[in-house]
């Protein structure tokens, strides 16, 4: 094999047919900025028509069989029946994901909100979520939690930390034995003085309290600049923490733009820190999902882009010699350990990766597949009236 000819070996078909990718009913909707929001044509007007356009990209894909769905804005009056709809379109229900960001109570935090009253409330909305769960077959609870200060003395950080712990454990004691809790971090926004779970040490260290079903979420976008992010994957790999990952790229601060968008090769080296971990199979437990908005683009093509993007990054983080790369780190040659791994990353797998969807019976190029389907304009004449599915429904 050599850098710029990859050969579909029986490891590569067998990993990559394995991988899978979760796809956000948000991203359906319109959304996307702090700004003006743009909307589309035959955007969903509610999560049934969300979960149809979800099964499109698994459909041209193959890699994304599973749709998380977020609470309130997903709120249908049956969910056993939207998991009913899902299957019908061959895909199933994912991670079920909280909101606590929305509502006038939590203006001063939520979770590590000072009054009992006002924590309760969050807590009862998360049963509410693990209710979902429960109706859907989902088997995870994401919470992201916004809470935070603007200024300094504000609020006692170590009081907040404290009302968090017994919060989550609140939530944690309402999980089936079957269900997994992910907590996700973000070091701003929308506080600015101090976030209550700003980075991944604080995400773990409530998780550890909690127990063996919590575990922590990465989103790639939410990161101070320069942060070294293939390194706290590797540390949560480490501790068998890593419990998912919220794909997308960030230019400024959390973009959610599409993932491999801004930074290819990081992805890749993330990629290349999970295949070393053995870690892309799906029983270890890590969730490969994406976590984007889209505003100016289409939202099906953008979807199916950033799963062939990831799909991409992982086919090159395989296709690493780890037999030559470890030899060369043993042996302290800085340059070669390197060169071995710029030669994966500088290799062009699309070909391969067109291969591979013509052996499981798909078109070999999944974006001009779908233009050519006539979904977009057919979805566009029928999603006439309604209200469509955007920020906050």
């Amino acid at each position: 094999m050599t850098a710029t000819t990859p050969v579909l070996d029986a490891r590569l078909r067998k990993a990559l047919g394995e991988q899978t990718i979760e796809l956000p009913s948000w991203a359906f909707g319109n959304s996307g900025t702090r700004f003006k929001v743009f909307g589309t044509p035959g955007t969903p007007r509610d999560p049934y028509e969300k979960i149809a356009d979800a099964a499109q990209v698994h459909r041209y894909t193959g890699l994304a069989p599973r749709v998380s769905l977020h609470v309130p804005w997903d709120l249908v009056d049956d969910f056993s029946d939207l998991a009913r709809h899902a299957k019908e379109h061959g895909v199933t229900i994912g991670m079920i994901n909280s909101n606590l960001f929305q509502d006038d109570d939590y203006k001063l935090g939520s979770l590590t909100h000072s009054d009992p009253a006002v924590r309760r409330k969050a807590v009862a909305h998360h049963v509410q979520c693990i209710d979902v769960m429960r109706a859907t077959g989902s088997k995870e609870l994401k919470v992201w939690l916004p809470d935070g200060t603007n200024y300094p003395g504000q609020d006692s950080i170590r009081a907040r930390q404290d009302r968090l712990a017994e919060s989550l454990a609140e939530i944690y004691a309402e999980l089936d034995d079957d269900h997994r809790m992910v907590l996700e971090y973000k070091f701003f926004e929308p506080a600015f003085y101090h976030t209550d779970v700003p980075d991944w040490g604080t995400s773990l260290l409530h998780c550890l309290a909690l127990g063996e079903k919590a575990n922590v979420v990465l989103d790639t976008g939410h990161h101070a600049p320069g942060t070294n992010i293939e390194f706290i994957v590797a540390q949560l790999l480490r501790q068998g923490r890593l419990g998912a990952f919220d794909f997308n790229s960030r230019f400024y601060a959390d973009d959610d733009l599409m993932a491999g968008a801004a930074d290819p090769f990081q992805l890749f080296r993330i990629m290349h820190e999970i295949v070393q971990a053995d870690a892309l199979r799906p029983e270890s437990g890590v969730n490969f999902m994406l976590d984007q908005c889209h505003n100016i683009e289409e939202k099906i093509p953008g979807q199916i882009r950033s799963v062939m993007n990831v799909q991409e990054a992982t086919a090159k983080a395989l296709l690493v010699d780890a037999e030559a790369l470890d030899a060369a780190q043993r042996a302290g040659d800085v340059l070669g350990a390197n060169g071995v791994l710029m030669d994966a990353y500088n290799t062009d797998v699309r070909g391969l990766l067109a291969d591979l969807r013509v052996e499981q019976g798909r078109d070999a190029d999944p974006m001009k597949a779908f233009a050519a389907s006539g979904y977009a304009e057919r979805i566009a004449a029928e999603r006439v009236g309604g209200q469509q599915a955007g920020w906050g429904a």
